[in-house]
């Protein structure tokens, strides 16, 4: 029997170039395929491509004939060498001559042709995406329904659409187009066309702020509301006022710049009003940093400094009684971030009763299923947030109501414009391996689903404010879904953090990204 050859993997390949490369990438965020939709453990884009390449290269000791000494196969091995060191760097993960004379050597070693690869874990697609930038046909299976969309987004979608120019009516951006670029300059122009009829149907909810004076006055676009869950304060005295439990204070930790909001209490009035601080003691921001926070789980009340325990919290959440109450504003600066006092008309806003009555429709109906009780890294289900709809404030579940309509939407009028532009009408789904009209405006959809996504990621009760970076947390920090006490509400009209054209940008630039190369397919 002949042995198989040995291949350069079996012997050596440059780990450190394939480890640098893979730790940079952690880092880059503009353009990179992760961007397209959450998963998690994803692999480094840079190792996938080296062991592929160095699992189908054969070892120059697999030729003695034309290696014949270890000094010859030594001098081969830096070769090939040099071509993964120049393969697994980020700016060449597009550039076609460098994939080239990577594909060139699996054909020599491969008899001229380049090998299918099969990945029955693929996950987030780090495997059959890189195989197909190789140049290989790449397979990929999974048993999560995400990571086969995920999967079919990155290498099954943009091949059946390569090089072709956009459908949409406005200006085209280039004359040529080349791989995914046309399809997604058509996400963009959809991503937009939703922003706009988004806005004229729910822009209401989300108002300007009246800027103090020190900021110059007029007004600003809010950026996020942040609040602070409440529970009646468990002094029989006080039982009628909600006491805010707050991890933190903190809304800028800035070294100099540090600003935080400073509860103002009147007992004699029982309420509890906020205040916005720049700078302060070491004192004060360390206590600022607290919040009303005395341990683990347990918290004081501002109004009677009474204890408000773990247990004690999670039976007012079973019982219905938690509630939010709106610590400050954030708005979008000249020079930065600017942080505002509460105002009646914004919690009012928060409250509107005709977002109430669409997002208790969303609570009935499609969100009513149960979270889970139990959860590796912890859930919220304990407190009372037991229903998925319980995770959204209602002009969150709007919003997300909105957009998500807006797809659907968005289908009819791409499919419509794909017909004017000359595309086929064969009424073939996508699913079922369609090129035309449909399969197209289905195409598209996939990725403005996906923008979706990522501002439900980031606009949940979960979502917390990071004063480090002064934005809005996503929910999925971890696998879980963790007791967060004071959160961000993003604005989805806003240009920061949980932004809806945020989303639909990140889509737009790792897509434009993606090889598209032929024979792509995820079950």
């Amino acid at each position: 029997m002949t042995q198989p050859k040995k291949k350069l993997i079996e012997v050596a390949i440059p780990l450190e170039a394939i480890n640098a490369a893979s730790a940079r990438e952690k880092s880059i965020r503009h353009g990179h395929p992760s961007t397209l939709h959450l998963w998690w453990a994803r692999r480094p884009l840079a190792a996938c491509r080296a062991v592929l390449f160095a699992q189908l290269v054969d070892d120059p000791s697999a030729h003695p004939d034309r290696f014949p000494t270890p000094e010859a196969q030594e001098a081969e091995r830096k070769r090939l060498f040099g071509i993964i060191e120049e393969l697994v760097k980020w700016e060449n993960s597009t550039n076609e001559e460098v994939l080239e004379r990577a594909r060139a050597e699996i054909r020599k070693s491969c008899g001229e042709a380049l090998p299918p690869v099969y990945d029955p874990f693929s996950g987030g697609g780090s495997i059959p995406l890189e195989a197909q930038r190789l140049g290989l046909p790449a397979y990929g299976s999974d048993l999560n329904p995400v990571a086969v969309m995920i999967g079919k987004a990155m290498i099954e979608i943009p091949p059946r659409f390569k090089d072709r120019p956009p459908i949409h009516p406005g200006i085209h951006e280039r004359n040529h187009y080349r791989n995914a670029e046309g399809l997604a300059e058509d996400v963009k122009h959809y991503g937009e066309w939703m922003r706009e009829r988004a806005f004229q149907r729910i822009g209401h909810l989300y108002p300007q702020v009246e800027l103090p004076r020190e900021y110059g006055g007029g007004t600003a676009t809010v950026i996020a509301w942040i609040w602070a869950r409440t529970v009646p304060s468990p002094d029989p005295a006080f039982s009628d006022v909600q006491a805010p439990i707050a991890s933190s204070f903190l809304l800028s930790s800035k070294k100099g710049k540090e600003v935080w909001v400073e509860p103002i209490v009147d007992r004699q009035a029982r309420t509890i009003t906020w205040r916005i601080r720049h700078g302060g003691t070491k004192e004060e921001i360390a206590k600022a940093k607290e919040g009303t926070k005395v341990g683990r789980g347990s918290f004081r009340c501002l109004m009677s400094d009474t204890a408000i325990t773990g247990d004690y919290i999670k039976k007012a959440g079973k019982n219905g009684e938690m509630g939010q109450m709106l610590m400050a504003i954030v708005a979008e600066g000249k020079g930065g971030r600017q942080y505002v006092a509460p105002s009646e008309e914004h919690v009012k806003i928060a409250f509107a009763p005709d977002a109430r009555e669409i997002a208790e429709e969303c609570r009935a109906t499609f969100l009513s299923g149960e979270t889970p009780a139990r959860l590796t890294g912890g859930t919220c289900h304990a407190y009372g947030l037991d229903r998925w709809g319980k995770l959204f404030t209602d002009r969150q579940l709007v919003a997300l109501n909105t957009f998500s309509d807006l797809v659907h939407e968005a289908r009819e009028e791409i499919e419509k414009d794909a017909l004017a532009a000359g595309l086929s009408p064969d009424p073939t789904p996508l699913r079922e391996g369609g090129a035309g009209a449909r399969a197209y405006a289905e195409a598209v959809s996939v990725y403005l689903g996906f923008a979706v996504d990522k501002v439900a990621d980031r606009n949940s009760s979960i979502a917390t404010w990071a004063p480090t970076r002064q934005h809005a947390r996503n929910t999925f920090g971890r696998q879980a879904l963790p007791m967060t006490w004071d959160f961000a509400e993003s604005n989805v009209f806003s240009e920061s953090s949980g932004n809806f054209a945020g989303g639909v940008k990140s889509n737009v630039d790792a897509l434009a990204g993606l090889p598209a190369n032929p024979d792509g397919f995820v079950s």
